[in-house]
């Protein structure tokens, strides 16, 4: 008799976990397609970096510059050029040691115009909910007399040119589907009879009955929950990644849905375990990701470290006081409540009715409360038990009986407590993130995603926890610095963060609006002297003013105030000398310890070099790769000025981290010894690699410098990393033996000598 053959793998044969050393970040978009980024693949792996990682590539909104309104998931978008050209980029990329990570978007879909396009959404409006499709979309059909209120008109309907033709309905450009057997009738019977009722936009903020991300109308939720809307969604992606073409997803904004939990183990059944898969979730400072099968974040709790430790504490106390006292504005934590409170019961006012009739009139205050009251974005299926912070501030408005109503709700009905949590995130992100990081703006480098205003600097004993933790927990858990969504590139905010050092330089503001005057200076140093200042600094200051929603906003517009806009930003502004060599500092700390701490990094398209960006469409535009300034270095050439050193870093240590990952295990701090220790933030990743960065740096020249402060060394023999800023012209002292070695050194480094050419050193232990 045969034998069965075993069902069991050899382990040579079981794919491993995909653990990108670096990934680079492309924006898609019809003008950059799978094509021109084919063309960039050779520079890309040049650089060092082993993953690209893509916006969503699935068919989306005809001329889409995103991509995150698609419209089908069961083809790759034509305009970027087809499954044709995304397989051509995946071998293209092969051929060159690289692979390939998806954005994808399980939260939402486009109402795209033509409508059509959304096909399950066409279906639903035809069919009602009697539509196979019906299931995939958040509809409360009991509301709005069992029609999908459509927020596409420009005013009332009566004053809107509204018309049937054949079997749809048309608007201008628009068209929608009849519902069969209604076609012919007189146009008010028409539109009562059909199962969805066209409005005026506005109506949307008050009595919208389907689920959208954020407050944007125009992208309705899909219910991935749903075990076959999953599997329809998913196709296609799921094809990319068992053919190879895909090693890594990226997940949108997976606080949308209904049970994120639930959500990934069903994506992680499906890739297998070899897929490298991240999410977009925006943690609290104390918040610690739930047991997900994920590698971690897409990496802004990373970003917040970064940026913080680099934020002198003092300073930016002294900014906050002198901006109340400048602006009115109070202070950070009633700026945010008064923020979650305006958008609760203004542009969220729909969601939060649907709530309150699901909680019923007794308990409706206490749902406000508990959501404003809310800690993090939202509570989760697995802990449904919501925070106790929250119920403590939300019992004192609305009452402890009626708060404990709503626990009992939260913790009895799942659909009560989805939705709950869902309209959460969505208060969370935009009333912080789009409302108050715009009013509240004492440093603006703070006033980033993920970020924390009220206490923006992060002590070095902090970041360095935060690191060990990483490295213990969540090693392959991804990190940014700066992203399509960021309010302001990196470097931008290396320079804005050293106001913090010197609050003086926003003496003697002026203007109406104090506010604007001073997210105007600010805006305007971080930025600095680059092509078209003026005109990028106007656009990104109009959308500060409307997203504060003090004197004007997206909905009701104030022309003439949005008039004075521009004459705030009348001319380009830079830094002083010694503020622009402590940016330099504040550029090249940033990056390094964003490339060398535990996690997979990841570089935004053109910030491999110096890269001011503000806020979207600024950071979308089409990427320029600095390919002959890498090849110059690459020459032997010796970097000049803060973007040429930069770039020798990034290659430097992304280069390092393809060829010899097993330097970056583990994180082990260490401290400096003498007067200016604390501007000194070290650590080893492993015994072979030792990084140093300089904090502060504006302060530690200001108190005389390093004063023979030095680095006590691990044991061995050390010397800088080839490539990197200043390794061709140190010459470091093993102050143990007091001895000149050189380019390699043992027992204690001398800062001064070691940082004496650049205010960064990564060195390698010779063995």
């Amino acid at each position: 008799m045969s034998q069965p053959q075993s069902s069991i793998q050899p382990e040579s044969d079981v794919p491993k976990p995909v653990t990108p050393a670096s990934t680079y970040r492309l924006q898609l978009r019809p003008e950059f397609p799978f094509a021109a980024a084919e063309a960039a693949v050779p520079y890309l792996a040049s650089l060092g970096v082993s993953h690209l990682h893509l916006s969503p590539v699935l068919e989306a909104a005809p001329g889409s510059p995103h991509g995150y309104d698609v419209t089908d998931h069961t083809v790759v978008r034509a305009e970027l050029g087809g499954e044709p050209g995304l397989r051509a980029l995946g071998a293209a990329a092969r051929a060159h040691g690289l692979g390939l990570v998806l954005d994808i978007v399980p939260n939402h879909m486009a109402v795209p115009t033509p409508l059509r396009l959304n096909r399950p959404l066409w279906e639903v409006l035809r069919e009602g909910p009697s539509s196979p499709f019906a299931r995939w979309f958040d509809i409360d059909w009991e509301a709005d007399g069992g029609q999908v209120l459509l927020p596409v008109l420009a005013g009332p309907p009566e004053s809107c040119a509204l018309e049937a033709d054949g079997e749809v309905l048309r608007y201008g450009e628009q068209e929608f589907p009849l519902r069969e057997g209604t076609a012919g009738l007189e146009l008010p019977a028409l539109l009562a009879a059909q199962w969805y009722r066209p409005a005026w936009w506005r109506e949307a903020r008050t009595a919208l009955n389907y689920r959208r991300f954020f407050t944007i109308s125009d992208l309705i939720g899909v219910r991935v929950e749903d075990p076959e809307v999953f599997t329809a969604t998913h196709a296609k992606v799921l094809e990319l990644v068992r053919d190879g073409v895909v090693e890594g997803l990226r997940i949108d904004h997976v606080d949308g849905l209904a049970d994120p939990g639930e959500y990934l183990r069903r994506l992680r059944a499906a890739v297998g375990p070899h897929c490298w898969v991240v999410v977009e979730k925006i943690l609290g400072r104390q918040e610690r990701l739930p047991a997900w099968p994920v590698a971690g974040t897409t990496g802004y709790d990373a970003l917040h470290r970064v940026d913080g430790v680099f934020t002198d504490p003092e300073g930016a106390a002294e900014l906050s006081r002198r901006y109340v006292r400048f602006t009115g504005i109070p202070e950070w934590e009633r700026t945010a409540a008064a923020c979650a409170r305006e958008v609760l019961t203004g542009d969220l006012a729909s969601e939060l009715g649907a709530l309150e009739r699901q909680a019923g009139p007794e308990l409706a205050d206490a749902v406000r409360e508990l959501l404003i009251a809310y800690p993090v974005y939202r509570p989760y299926p697995d802990e449904p038990e919501p925070a106790p912070q929250a119920l403590e501030r939300a019992a004192s408005p609305a009452g402890p009986a009626a708060v404990a109503g709503v626990r009992e709700l939260l913790l009895r009905d799942p659909a009560f407590a989805a939705r709950f949590a869902q309209t959460s995130a969505a208060l969370r992100a935009k009333s912080l993130e789009d409302r108050a990081f715009y009013r509240y703006g004492p440093l603006l480098s703070a006033t980033e995603v993920g970020g924390d205003p009220g206490h923006p600097a992060v002590p070095a004993a902090e970041f360095h926890a935060y690191c060990a933790e990483l490295a213990r927990e969540w090693p392959r858990s991804g990190t940014v610095l700066s992203t399509h969504d960021t309010k302001r590139s990196a470097d931008v905010r290396a320079r804005i963060s050293v106001l913090s050092q010197a609050p003086e330089l926003m003496d003697g503001l002026a203007g109406q609006d104090p506010q604007l005057a001073w997210t105007a200076r600010q805006t305007a140093l971080g930025l600095g002297e680059v092509p078209q200042a003026v005109p990028r600094l106007a656009e990104a200051l109009l959308k500060a003013v409307r997203e504060a929603a003090l004197h004007t906003s997206w909905t009701d517009p104030d022309e003439a105030y949005e008039a004075t806009v521009p004459g705030y930003a009348p001319r380009a502004l830079d830094l002083p000398p010694q503020l622009a060599e402590a940016a330099r500092a504040n550029l090249l700390g940033m990056a390094l310890l964003h490339l060398a701490m535990p996690g997979v990094p990841e570089v935004y398209q053109g910030a491999e070099t110096e890269y001011r960006a503000l806020v979207d469409p600024d950071n979308r535009r089409p990427a320029r790769f600095p390919v002959e300034a890498l090849a110059g270095l690459d020459a032997g050439g010796v970097p000049h000025g803060p973007g040429q050193e930069k770039l020798a870093l990034t290659a430097a240590v992304l280069r390092l981290r393809r060829s010899r990952p097993e330097l970056f295990d583990g994180y082990t701090p260490l401290a400096a010894r003498g007067p200016a220790a604390e501007h000194c933030l070290a650590f080893a990743r492993s015994p072979g690699l030792l990084v140093v960065v300089t904090r502060l740096s504006h302060r530690l020249a200001g108190a005389g410098g390093w004063r023979g402060t030095a680095l006590p060394l691990p044991p061995g023999r050390w010397s800088p990393l080839p490539g990197a800023p200043g390794s061709s012209h140190r010459t470091v002292y093993g102050t143990s033996y007091g001895t000149s070695y050189g380019t390699s050194y043992e027992g204690e480094a001398d800062l001064a000598a070691l940082l004496a050419f650049a205010p960064v050193a990564v060195l390698l232990r010779g063995d």
